[in-house]
């Protein structure tokens, strides 16, 4: 069967297994997530397995939850993503290099110019996922007293974009001709001052890195939240979605791309990736046991930690057996408190059956054997609910080596998936334009 849209998969690696309880999972590997040698093992098997990008998350503190359940984290500690994506760029040549850059507590002229770099170190695969975040402990580790609203953040994360997308611009591609008989390194009629001043930020520019490969590294977004929402679809070339249901992806997916085409943005310029959790066996039964195994690995104090997280409310003083309360708005993330929240009640779910959830991944999971996985893929990607996935796999290294060992055969068995890279750069592989210098022809 000849296909006209082929999947695209991304890896989510940090944590290199999303799972609480994947760290102890028989022949898992305890330190993966901060341990070199075998994450450039991961990026290795991932960029064999022709994989779009490999994705890394970020925080800026340990996680806001009590030590009883922080103790259990494997996230606590994790490689700062450029120092980790430079490094992996030296080893690998063709998967993508996506990193987080928060716009709430960096400077625009420090992000544009790390991931200007991190594109001209990879010879083109660099990604730039904007986050606002959430995480109200941050704002502690920044000289503030506490998280900036909501809304606020978005509209600093708009502006902040602009600013840094107008320092990606700041020289023309031929503006170093480097004229050694002359002695003319660069064209200074080719070099634009951005002087941008607005509500939130002051930036004078240029920036001191010549333009990217790509011309601006990828954009990534990940809220959906209504801001988030609108931020992707003026934005974003790739979203990182989060609905676990296909009925409500396909809702997300038509809505961001209807918000593109009414902003006069062709919708194939941004490919909508849910998160997905991936446990394979041999039979379907056999990786359900798999998934409840690791269920069962997850402390009671870990999951309630991490539900706490994503409510931003603290509900560990409520019975465990007994209902989710009413949760107040805060200034957590908007889109994963609804979920969580929406869960409860439609499920019936008491406090510990919704924490245990929590702690092992409440969203997209596919659960069953490289032929069923496919299926299901297969029906979200013809069913226009996604472009592909963001894959997290169940334990470190078994997980990932089944997914490149026995799915992506399979996925490329049915046409699904490519054989091969499309190009060098991670804008080749993804069938994303390189966007034009908004300041020179």
């Amino acid at each position: 069967m000849s296909r006209t849209r082929r999947l695209r998969l991304g890896a989510f690696m940090r944590p290199v297994a999303i799972h609480t309880g994947s760290w102890r999972y028989p022949g898992a590997y305890p330190d993966a997530n901060f341990n070199f040698a075998h994450i450039k093992r991961f990026a290795q098997r991932l960029e064999a397995a022709k994989f779009d990008a490999f994705f890394m998350a970020d925080h800026l503190a340990v996680l806001n939850m009590p030590v009883d359940a922080l103790k259990r984290s494997h996230t606590v500690t994790s490689f700062e993503p450029f120092t980790l994506l430079s490094a992996l760029a030296a080893v690998t040549e063709r998967i993508g290099l996506v990193a987080t850059a928060s716009t709430t507590f960096d400077a625009p002229y420090h992000v544009a110019r790390r991931f200007a770099s991190l594109d001209h170190i990879s010879n083109g695969r660099a990604g730039w996922n904007i986050v606002t975040t959430a995480n109200p402990d941050a704002a502690l580790n920044f000289g503030q007293d506490g998280q900036m609203d909501h809304a606020d953040r978005y509209k600093r994360a708009r502006e902040f974009y602009d600013v840094v997308t107008g320092l990606w611009d700041s020289f023309a591609d031929d503006a170093f001709v480097r004229d050694v008989e002359s002695g003319v390194y660069f064209d200074p009629g080719r070099m634009h001052v951005l002087g941008h001043e607005g509500p939130s930020l002051k930036v004078r520019g240029p920036l001191n890195i010549a333009r990217a490969p790509q011309g601006w590294p990828v954009v990534v977004q990940a809220g959906s939240s209504e801001p988030g929402r609108q931020l992707a679809a003026e934005t974003a070339e790739v979203v990182f979605a989060a609905e676990a249901s296909l009925g409500k992806a396909q809702g997300f997916y038509a809505d961001v791309k209807g918000r593109m085409r009414a902003l006069g943005r062709d919708p194939d310029h941004c490919k909508i990736l849910p998160a997905a959790f991936v446990v394979v066996g041999d039979t379907v039964e056999e990786a359900r046991a798999k998934r409840a195994r690791l269920d069962a690995l997850v402390h009671y104090d870990s999951g309630i930690g991490s539900l706490n997280g994503m409510l931003g409310t603290d509900v560990s003083g409520y019975d465990p057996d007994g209902p989710l309360p009413e949760i107040p708005e805060t200034e957590a993330s908007k889109s994963g408190r609804a979920r969580m929240v929406a869960m409860a009640r439609e499920e019936g779910l008491t406090i510990r059956e919704l924490a245990a959830r929590a702690g092992s991944y409440a969203g997209l999971a596919f659960v069953g054997t490289p032929a069923t996985i496919a299926d299901g893929m297969e029906e979200w990607l013809d069913g226009d609910a996604c472009d592909g996935f963001n894959l997290m796999f169940s334990d470190l290294p078994a997980g990932l080596d089944d997914v490149v060992e026995r799915v992506v055969p399979e996925l490329q068995r049915r046409g699904l998936f490519r054989r091969d890279y499309e190009g060098p750069t991670l804008r080749d592989n993804l069938g994303l334009p390189r966007p034009a210098n908004r300041f020179f022809a």
